[in-house]
């Protein structure tokens, strides 16, 4: 079973960047895909971004598009996620998840078609 654990949460300032990491055990992740999620207080979960495995296709939401990025890690056992220009509204707990079914540019935000979560790690931007 692959385990997923996220970190570089922490306090940020508005307009300033952070950069999270999510890495697998005991198995790499070159083979699912691989999505961020985050969840506000008294919201519901979402997708932020999507890499694909087969293609290194990406997908964004749209609040994050052109300020976050998402890639691979330097090892194939991590993948990261790039925030830049971040807001007080993209504080979140921010989660990784891994599924090795499809996605497209319709589902990749699914919840449902993640199977592997981590537990999350907080992100608070505050000015």
């Amino acid at each position: 079973q692959v385990q997923l654990v996220e970190s570089g949460g922490g306090l940020a300032t508005p307009g300033s960047s952070l950069r999270l990491s999510c890495a697998a055990s005991p198995y790499t992740l070159n083979s699912y895909n691989v999505a961020w999620f985050r969840q506000a207080p008294g919201k519901e979960r979402e997708g932020v971004a999507c890499l694909e495995s087969n293609n290194g296709q990406r997908y964004y939401a749209d609040s994050v598009k052109g300020r976050f990025t998402i890639s691979r890690g330097n090892d194939p056992t991590t993948v990261t996620l790039q925030m830049s220009s971040l807001a007080p509204e993209d504080t979140a707990v921010y989660y990784c998840a891994a599924t090795s079914l499809s996605t497209d540019g319709h589902t990749w935000s699914r919840r449902g078609l993640y199977a592997l979560w981590g537990k999350g790690t907080q992100v608070t931007v505050f000015s």
